[in-house]
């Protein structure tokens, strides 16, 4: 394994990792809301360079990065702001690059933990950055959902940060991505995690898997076989632009992160109006992030309570 690269912040210890999130609420003129929130923004820098992934892989400006975090500071302080509307909350962040590296997401994170109107807050991370933050966050609201990216990072090292994880008692999925050269590192991870930890597998893009080949991924994950193919869901009934939206850096309201269609903006509540149930416009859906809503999928149930961070009910 090469030796792991130090990862990248925006220097200085966190000066206040619970910010208060109370701006002025604004009504709900048309009753309070249970929201799942999917939010990206314009971040895109990573401290990794994985061949397999999809996502764009640079260094973010000085001054892209102050526009992210100008923008993430809107949302939190958005969110804080339903305090009192009837709204509750459940927020995933699905950065592009790595966001626990800077300081602001590691900020949002805890103090969205504390809001009462928050029901779970989580991200998506290849947990490269330090631990103790989360000792200050509520660790009954906050989640990872955690990748291990084997020639990225020292399999000693990436273990020890599950470990951390245990000792504070954070709540986390961890997973790989499926491609046969990550077998032997996901099986010796599975090995040594905690029980309790569920191993998710995502199958690689473009990747088609025999039957023996997928029956060694599903030993490791039960679940990979939703992984395995792309789901129909052209004209099928998705939770997405109902209870479940997309938000960008600028507040635009999407149904996912799929759908170009724009449903409004989160900022003036010009999304609210157009929230329905609707049959997805796709025909095939293959992101996990995007299935797990499908209607005529069994997720809800299997990862009930435990959609965001990706861990099943019963584990």
């Amino acid at each position: 394994m090469p030796t792991p690269r130090p990862a990248a912040d925006d220097g200085g210890p966190d000066p206040d990792l619970a910010p208060a999130l109370t701006p002025a609420s604004l009504p709900a003129p048309d009753g309070g809301l249970d929201l799942t929130l999917l939010y990206r923004g314009p971040l895109s820098s990573c401290d990794y360079d994985c061949p397999y992934c999809p996502f764009a892989k640079r260094r973010d400006t000085p001054e892209q990065l102050r526009a992210d975090r100008a923008a993430l500071a809107r949302f939190t302080d958005w969110a804080g702001g339903r305090a009192g509307t009837g709204d509750t909350l459940s927020v995933l962040f699905t950065p592009w690059g790595e966001g626990l590296v800077r300081s602001w997401y590691r900020r949002a994170l805890v103090g969205l933990s504390r809001l009462p109107h928050v029901r779970r807050v989580a991200i998506q991370t290849n947990l490269s950055c330090r631990t103790d933050w989360l000792a200050e966050a509520d660790l009954d609201t906050l989640a990872l959902w955690v990748t291990y990216h084997p020639g990225q990072v020292g399999y000693e090292r990436f273990l020890a940060k599950c470990r951390e994880l245990d000792a504070l008692g954070v709540r986390y999925s961890v997973g790989v991505v499926g491609r046969p050269e990550h077998l032997a590192e996901a099986r010796r991870l599975r090995a040594a995690l905690n029980p309790a930890v569920y191993l998710w597998v995502n199958a690689a893009e473009g990747l088609a898997y025999t039957d023996a080949e997928a029956a060694d991924w599903t030993a490791l994950d039960q679940y990979f076989g939703y992984s395995r193919h792309a789901h129909p869901s052209g004209g099928r009934p998705c939770r997405t632009g109902d209870s479940v939206l997309s938000v960008d850096g600028d507040g635009t309201v999407r149904r996912c992160h799929f759908v170009r269609e724009e449903l409004g903006n989160l900022y003036d509540g010009s999304y609210r109006p157009r929230l329905r149930g609707r049959p997805c416009p796709l025909p095939v859906c293959d992101c996990h992030i995007g299935y797990v809503h499908l209607e005529t999928l069994p997720l809800y149930e299997v990862f009930a309570g435990g959609v965001l961070e990706r861990v099943p009910h019963d584990w």
